[in-house]
């Protein structure tokens, strides 16, 4: 077989992009998933379907902690821009909510009924929409913490510079897509060459809010290289973003972390924000 990509024929691609394959039990992952986040949505002060803009996807739940004047927690869920609902994912915002942030839960519209291009200029409008709050949740005027995972990692880095983001906690994120491009994720997303390059985090360092880069220390080899090649980018670049590898956590059980208000990645957040302020 010909070597398509970092000495990869396509069949090598697919599997070392393949987060769901590489899982023991995704099904029951993600059936856990889902439990747990209706519990969440039983028990938490939630809006649920707020809409950002005319697009059926185009909503958010917002979650209270209860605290005047508290930031914002913006989480964008994964499923490499095509599968997945917030819904299954709801269950995450324990741990912010549990650090004093409120959170909203975002949507968008998948891949193909939206190009990359389009789903990254809806979470922009999202952005857009909470700094001015005309939904009343309290989010005017306050900072926002863009967060996400996997592909809601590559949205969180494309907007790391939005005026609304004071900090960013990127997971898993995809920040390079020639090998998306290149592989079976592109059967439904489409990409180009040029809006692989336009859309790709890496290729476009620049100033922007601090940040965490977190990965898991057992994910698969191509997330795990994705995020320390942007970190060291941003060294590079003298952009505020720390890398962090979380000990023995894979892809989805990196949302576990997320959703413990002690985690790692939230204690990492914690750290940068004191930093940001000096304290």
């Amino acid at each position: 077989m010909t070597a398509i990509y970092r000495g990869m024929d396509r069949a090598a691609l697919d599997a070392a992009y393949n987060n769901v394959a590489a899982a023991p039990d995704f099904a029951g992952i993600l059936a856990d998933f889902q439990a747990r986040s209706a519990r969440l949505y039983e028990s938490a002060v939630c809006r649920r379907d707020l809409s950002y803009g005319a697009r059926p996807r185009q909503r958010y739940d917002w979650f209270s902690c209860g605290q005047a004047g508290a930031p914002t927690f913006v989480f964008i869920h994964g499923g490499y821009w095509q599968h997945c609902e917030k819904e299954d994912f709801a269950f995450v915002a324990s741990g912010p909510l549990g650090r004093g942030f409120n959170v909203a839960l975002a949507e968008y519209t998948l891949a193909p009924q939206a190009s990359l291009t389009d789903i990254v200029a809806e979470i922009g409008g999202l952005l857009d929409h909470l700094a001015v709050d005309p939904d009343g949740v309290g989010s005017r005027g306050k900072p926002l913490c863009l967060s996400g995972h996997s592909a809601g990692g590559h949205l969180t880095a494309m907007h790391r510079a939005h005026p609304a983001v004071a900090w960013g906690l990127a997971i898993s994120a995809l920040v390079d897509l020639e090998p998306i491009r290149l592989c079976w994720l592109n059967e439904k997303l489409r990409l180009s060459e040029a809006e692989a390059r336009a859309c790709s985090p890496l290729l476009h360092i620049g100033p922007g809010a601090p940040a965490v880069a977190a990965v898991g220390a057992a994910e698969l080899p191509e997330l795990v290289r994705q995020t320390e090649d942007y970190v060291r980018a941003c060294e590079a670049a003298g952009e505020p973003v720390r890398g962090l590898q979380v000990p023995g956590c894979a892809h989805f059980s990196l949302l576990d972390d997320l959703a413990r208000p002690d985690g790692v990645m939230l204690e990492a957040l914690a750290a940068t924000m004191r930093a940001g302020r000096g304290g």
